[in-house]
């Protein structure tokens, strides 16, 4: 007897509707399921998950996008019905933690909010085959996965064995060095990187001035990759960028898994004199490319139409 694949109804958010498809046909055994996502009048959501007697004893995913906090309400809705629809398991697929960095209390007052919404995902009812699972992307700091409860699965994963892949691949693969930003990037990723030469960076405070200085490690004559697990408004990489080629790097480029890029900050890079950036039209990686820098990042589709259509320094490819 051949032994039948294990089936997944596949469900999305809306802003995922592209990568969900992508995902369902790259496999036999994952099944697009749809969502109405609708709103009253006064602007609340009025939802509807079709198909919920068919998938009963089935194993359900959700591809969710908690880009903003505008969507994360419909979609915690739907998060916490689909259990309840009597499923064989349910996995939620989160690639971006949104409120990783605010991971701490450095004075009273402050609210982590990292461990708020851990705690609401924690309460995801559990589906006949017990707890839910949360797959998550390199979440800013591994520690948080005691933030979330027992009710809950968090799987974490990394994007790392991309970069890994995308390395090997480079004409210069047997010159590169591997620098971190600061000690916290390190501390995340240097295991998963322990093959490649290492500079580690940190910035230091000069008057009234943050300076990135080189903390250890030479870059000189070196191809240079910068790994962090995001950019914000990309202030740390360019002056890392400055500091490295300083040192002596012959190519600086940068790996981070999630692009913020708050307030169109995106656009430094554009008038920046460091050559072309490259964007993919994939709404998972993104291939940048400046003076040789490559940057593979998780990206909410939302924002690839804004990167595609600004300037005519980028260039659109499809991977």
């Amino acid at each position: 007897r051949h032994k039948v694949k294990k089936q997944i109804n596949l469900f999305y958010c809306a802003e995922c509707e592209e990568l969900a498809l992508k995902v369902a046909a790259a496999s036999d055994a994952i099944q697009l399921q749809s969502i109405n996502w609708r709103n009253f009048p006064d602007g609340f959501p009025n939802l509807f998950i079709n198909n919920a007697h068919d998938i009963r004893g089935q194993h359900v995913a959700f591809l969710a996008s908690f880009s903003s906090p505008a969507i994360i309400f419909e979609q915690i809705s739907v998060i916490f019905a689909l259990p309840k629809l009597f499923i064989a398991s349910f996995t939620l697929v989160l690639p971006f933690f949104p409120t990783g960095t605010f991971e701490r209390v450095e004075e009273e007052g402050d609210v982590a909010t990292a461990f708020t919404l851990a705690r609401i995902l924690s309460m995801i009812p559990k589906s006949r085959g017990g707890p839910t699972s949360v797959v998550i992307y390199d979440i800013h700091a591994l520690q948080e996965r005691f933030y979330f409860g027992d009710d809950v699965l968090p799987c974490f994963e990394t994007g790392i064995p991309l970069l890994l892949q995308r390395l090997s691949q480079l004409p210069d693969a047997d010159n590169v060095t591997i620098a971190f930003p600061d000690d916290g990037a390190w501390k995340r990723f240097h295991k998963s990187l322990a093959n490649f030469p290492v500079v580690v960076c940190a910035k230091v405070r000069e008057g009234d001035k943050r300076i990135v200085r080189i903390k250890e490690g030479n870059p000189e004559g070196r191809h240079v990759v910068i790994v962090d697990d995001l950019v914000q408004s990309g202030g740390t990489l360019r002056e890392c960028q400055k500091v490295l080629a300083a040192h002596g790097a012959t190519k600086v480029s940068a790996y981070v898994t999630h692009a913020v890029f708050p307030n169109q900050s995106y656009e430094r890079f554009m008038t920046a004199n460091s050559g072309n950036w490259w964007f993919s039209l994939s709404p998972v990686f993104q291939l940048f490319n400046f003076d040789l820098l490559i940057v593979l990042i998780f990206l909410q589709p939302g924002q690839v139409t804004s990167l595609l259509t600004s300037g005519s320094r980028i260039r659109a490819l499809r991977q």
